[in-house]
């Protein structure tokens, strides 16, 4: 049964206080899930263990199929809106916020060891900006990418706006960090994959490239893009754009180049 948050205050619900500023400062190994299509995902998840919900009294009917999948360990708390407001911090929540339990992140060795002799990974470097970060994990979910590999540079999948940007792509894709972007190369070609790297300069284009049984796509951040050297050792590939304009938005990139190998595989 919900149990009902009338104070702001009240201890139990401390994991949800001042979600911001939380986001900023980490969570003890655990994240915020936010929405009913992220809370959704996030119960078919069986990597994540949830910890309880906080639901808006409005709310609680709409979920009421999702929350009989809950185990009867997980609390479900529910607030009015001006108590929840008070407890997140800001008014623009939907209504429905779970707190979970990271999985343990492994070696990039140990995690590319999984994947089938087909395969195909997604490589990011650099990319600090969480709705880009979100729109890609969107989009290799969409597409059936194996994984997704971070740098260290790389913002965390797991922060909330990456979560609910990502429509929880961010929860169905695996992921894990390399010490660097020049390890994640190291680690690729050691279990052969040939590595995409995506660059306005790129030697070949990408609507004639036929993708490898591994093929790992490289992204950088828009406006420095991947490093030199990182493009001097991999296969460069362009999208041919207009005379006069050459700057995609990374995750629509990432949804073009996705495409377009996932079609090459048949």
């Amino acid at each position: 049964m919900p149990i009902a948050i009338t104070d702001p205050d009240d201890p139990r619900i401390e994991s949800y206080r001042a979600v911001r500023e939380r986001d900023l400062v980490g969570r003890q190994h655990r994240f915020i899930a936010e929405g009913e299509v992220v809370l959704r995902v996030l119960l078919k998840q069986p990597r994540f263990e949830i910890e309880s919900l906080l639901l808006a009294e409005n709310r609680v009917d709409v979920l009421s199929d999702a929350l009989a999948s809950l185990s009867p360990d997980v609390p479900v708390y529910t607030a009015n809106r001006q108590v929840m407001d008070a407890i997140v911090g800001f008014p623009i929540h939907r209504g429905i916020l779970a707190v979970a339990r990271r999985a343990p992140l492994l070696s990039v060795e140990d995690f590319l060891k999984n994947f089938p002799e087909e395969a195909l990974v997604v490589g990011l470097v650099g990319l600090a900006n969480h709705d880009n970060v979100g729109g890609i994990f969107r989009n290799a979910a969409a597409f059936g990418a194996q994984g997704i590999l971070l740098d260290q540079e790389s913002c965390d999948p797991l922060y909330r706006k990456a979560v609910r940007v990502s429509v929880g792509g961010a929860l169905v894709v695996p992921f894990t960090r390399a010490v660097s972007a020049d390890a994640m190369v190291h680690a690729l070609q050691a279990s052969s994959f040939e590595i995409l790297a995506l660059s306005p300069a790129g030697k070949d284009v990408l609507s004639q490239i036929k993708p490898a049984r591994r093929t790992a796509l490289l992204l950088g951040a828009e406006g420095p893009g991947l490093p030199p050297d990182l493009l001097a050792r991999t296969r460069t590939v362009s999208i041919p754009m207009s005379s006069g304009f050459d700057s995609l938005n990374v995750a629509t990139t990432s949804g073009i180049a996705l495409h377009h190998l996932t079609s090459q595989q048949g």
